[in-house]
């Protein structure tokens, strides 16, 4: 039973269906989710742990950057994010595309650092 509460209280909040959402198309660096999103790091942070302790997400760690993407390996959560993808129109998240794709196509050479706004800074993948 609170397995099934964690991953409702998991798709329960705009932001976590976002992150969901932009995840759709592959992996991402946490400072890439943070440029899309338009957030602070550690308000997006507190949002992938929600996701990654519900199951939805996976991590990994390339030296001090963490990368997310989508955990499909259990059906029930995989068919909920399939859900959630597919009642979530293009328009809602278009800004966040928008903002990922310039974000993306700024980044630096690789192993590099990328300065952002408010002190925010960015591994290069």
């Amino acid at each position: 039973m609170n397995d099934l509460l964690t991953i409702f209280k998991a798709l329960s909040e705009e932001t976590r269906l976002r992150i969901i959402k932009i995840l759709e198309h592959g992996e991402l660096c946490v400072c890439d989710i943070v440029a899309a999103l338009d957030m602070v790091q550690p308000k997006v942070s507190f949002h992938l742990a929600v996701l990654k302790e519900a199951g939805f997400i996976k991590d990994r760690k390339q030296g001090k950057w963490t990368h997310y993407r989508l955990d499909d390996s259990d059906l029930l959560r995989r068919f909920l994010v399939l859900s959630v993808m597919e009642r979530i129109s293009g328009d809602t998240v278009a800004a966040d595309r928008e903002r990922l794709e310039a974000f993306l196509h700024q980044k630096p050479v690789k192993g590099k650092v990328l300065p952002m706004n408010d002190k925010k800074r960015c591994c290069t993948g």
